[in-house]
């Protein structure tokens, strides 16, 4: 188990940005795929964003294209999420789980360890 603990959410309006945090226990982080959902209520759970072990590859669902951006900091055992031109749509609790496999983990059942999530509320 790889506790897995997410910051940064909040409320903001919308056309703003939030970034939020994902921080891991343990010295195998770096081994591990990363990624971000999100689940708005009444909706089942969204894929946002992954990213490989390296860092060296990104995706992005089409609705956050050019807007959200992954990163991570292996150094830290930290994942972020930077979102940009927040819309009203974003709102969700957001998820950052994880897995030790290569490459970019898309599926939610690719993932073995999920955290708490974080709020994230944009009004308009």
């Amino acid at each position: 188990q790889v506790p897995l603990v997410e910051s940064g959410g909040g409320l903001v309006q919308a056309g703003r940005s939030l970034r939020l945090s994902c921080a891991a226990s343990g010295r195998t982080f770096r081994s591990y795929a990363m990624g971000w959902f999100r689940q708005a209520p009444g909706k089942e759970r969204e894929r946002v964003a992954a990213i490989s072990w390296s860092g060296g590859s990104t995706y992005y669902a089409d609705s956050v294209k050019g807007r959200f951006t992954i990163s991570r900091d292996n150094a830290k055992n930290t994942v972020y999420l930077q979102m940009n031109s927040l819309k009203p749509e974003s709102t969700a609790v957001y998820f950052c789980p994880g897995n030790i496999r290569a490459g970019l983990l898309r599926a939610h059942n690719d993932y073995a360890y999920w955290g708490q999530g974080t709020q994230v509320a944009v009004s308009s």
